[in-house]
């Protein structure tokens, strides 16, 4: 009974609190007409919420929750966002930035405890900001033998992820520390741990600080009780075999994602994911200077824009974009912003788009439609 009435509350609030859509939104039909070619092609669904300055909001859905019943995937269910969670990370770091509770160009063995420093290599020498820019040099966590051989064998096991910095003892740095560029999981769940020293909880003070002034009411992480099993969160899939089936890996997917913080956890629909970043770049969440940082870029090999502290550059046909991509054994989505354009936009899908296939180049190919929809010509 008590479940019962706490999926009636969730739903209450879902439909109360979605923005105001559009009525003659003038690229609606073009979208979901996109969304509906490519989950007839073989995703299970898509979800997508935009705003554009010009003519406010729109979100469309297409295919399934669940393909094994025909649950049609609609715009009040959540989303895997991923390694977009490494965004509002960012910005939990960043606000004790500017409460003065933490210095950027510290080094983190500062605010990590030792029994924790101890295990990463040259750990005196990596500072906060390096860890929010990917300039750590410090080992990927997730690409680790003994942490894959793990997850592996105890597939819908929730992995102590604290556990998994202890494999990098006596690892090597991927190389000196603030002398190049390379996207490195690790560094998030640092920062996450940093956080969770400072403050006691790095979920609940993301909460105080993020979800609640934004009344993101249908954002969730792991400080929420019930977490990864709400009504409206869909069933998650997997072309393993790359045979154009994908098979449904739900509970390994919310698995994976349990485990896991400060680089990736996050559950939101996709109209929360827009307003945190509209909310983030009017200034709502952070000063103009701090914002100003987190737009600070470093570059690739390539001398290309990459990434600035938790925020992805996005080069797009001559239009520059800011936001991050999240990509999982279950789900993908990308959240951006376009500011020549002023607009928004979250694009999700249940479909693993971590591992290279057919079906994934689907979802890329999908993205890039859309994308080009809404951008090109207007």
């Amino acid at each position: 009974m008590k479940q019962t009435f706490c999926i009636l509350i969730y739903l209450f609030a879902t439909l109360n609190n979605a923005p105001a859509q559009t009525k003659h939104f003038s690229k609606a039909d073009s979208l979901q007409a996109i969304m509906n070619r490519y989950t007839a092609a073989g995703i299970p669904g898509v979800s997508l919420a935009v705003y554009t300055e010009a003519e406010g909001w729109w979100a469309g859905a297409a295919g399934y929750a669940k393909t094994e019943t025909k649950t049609p995937m609609n715009t009040r269910h959540l989303q895997y966002i991923q390694s977009v969670s490494k965004t509002y990370m960012a910005v939990v770091i960043l606000k004790l930035y500017e409460e003065k509770r933490i210095q950027l160009d510290a080094p983190i063995t500062r605010y990590l405890p030792r029994q924790y420093s101890r295990y990463i290599p040259g750990a005196e020498k990596v500072t906060v900001r390096m860890l929010l820019s990917h300039t750590s040099g410090v080992p990927e966590y997730q690409t680790h033998p003994r942490y894959i051989s793990w997850e592996l064998l105890h597939p819908t096991s929730i992995f102590p992820i604290e556990k998994a910095i202890t494999f990098l003892e006596g690892e090597p740095m991927q190389f000196a520390a603030g002398s190049k560029y390379l996207y490195t999981n690790t560094n998030f769940l640092l920062l996450a741990m940093i956080v969770d020293a400072i403050t006691g909880d790095h979920a609940k003070y993301m909460s105080e600080k993020i979800f609640r002034p934004l009344q993101l009411q249908q954002t969730y992480y792991h400080h929420e009780p019930g977490y990864l099993h709400y009504a409206n969160l869909p069933d998650c899939y997997w072309d393993a075999l790359d045979c154009g089936r994908p098979a449904n890996i739900t509970e390994l997917q919310r698995t994976s994602v349990a485990a896991t913080k400060g680089d990736d956890g996050i559950v939101c629909t996709p109209t929360d994911a827009v307003h945190f970043l509209k909310a983030l770049m009017e200034g709502k969440l952070l000063h103009d200077t701090t914002l100003a940082l987190m737009q600070h870029w470093v570059d690739d090999s390539k001398g290309q824009h990459r990434y600035g502290l938790g925020l992805a550059y996005y080069s797009l046909e001559g239009l520059t974009g800011y936001g991050h991509g999240g990509g999982g054994i279950g789900a993908g989505c990308i959240l951006l912003y376009v500011p020549s354009k002023k607009t928004y936009l979250f694009l999700g899908c249940n479909l693993g788009v971590l591992v290279a296939g057919k079906l994934p180049e689907k979802a890329d190919a999908l993205k890039n439609e859309v994308l080009a929809t809404l951008l090109m010509g207007q």
